[in-house]
């Protein structure tokens, strides 16, 4: 049985990997429809990948510190939400690299202090059941935001697709943010 900021935190995470997964490998798709070439779709998800390492390492450390993990948890699903609107803004594969950039250090924010919490809260007797639980809701739910993602852009268009992201990014930030409810 999941404690309750246990499912809070796990069910939230779903919502979020549900959000960022509609883009998926659409991404390619995308950046070749703001001018990118294949190279600028490299570029973007490096950019997004180098940013991350350096943030998370960084955020990682500070946050055994006096700053509250589940403030930086939220503030970093809160700035997901800003750069998933941003890309409603990318008209060049140089917004797009910053777009990127800024949610790489959403995802630093986020990343090392939701698995802090979810090793604080979690059942420790059922420690592999429950991170089994985390992992694989996550791909399951990757998965299949994936085909609803391809579905949105195929039969409506990208902008629709950033709006489904966003609100659905909204909605995982403030189910996390039950976290910061005192018992």
């Amino acid at each position: 049985m999941l404690k309750k900021k246990e499912k809070i935190l796990l069910y939230g995470s779903n919502l979020w990997y549900l959000g960022e997964g509609l883009f998926g490998p659409l991404l390619a798709v995308f950046t070749e429809r703001v001018g990118g070439s294949i190279l600028d779709i490299s570029w973007a998800w490096a950019t997004y990948l180098i940013v991350t390492s350096f943030v998370i390492i960084i955020v990682g450390k500070i946050s055994d510190n006096k700053i509250s993990k589940e403030k930086l948890m939220i503030s970093g699903y809160a700035l997901n939400v800003v750069f998933t609107f941003a890309y409603l803004t990318v008209s060049s594969p140089m917004r797009l690299f910053f777009v990127q950039a800024g949610l790489g250090v959403a995802a630093a924010l986020a990343m090392p202090t939701w698995q802090a919490l979810y090793a604080k809260y979690e059942d420790r007797k059922h420690a592999g059941y429950t991170w089994g639980l985390a992992d694989g809701e996550a791909q399951l739910i990757t998965g299949l935001a994936i085909i609803i993602g391809g579905l949105i852009v195929n039969y409506i268009s990208f902008e629709a697709l950033f709006i489904v992201m966003g609100i659905i990014q909204i909605v995982a930030t403030l189910y996390q943010s039950q976290i910061l409810r005192k018992k």
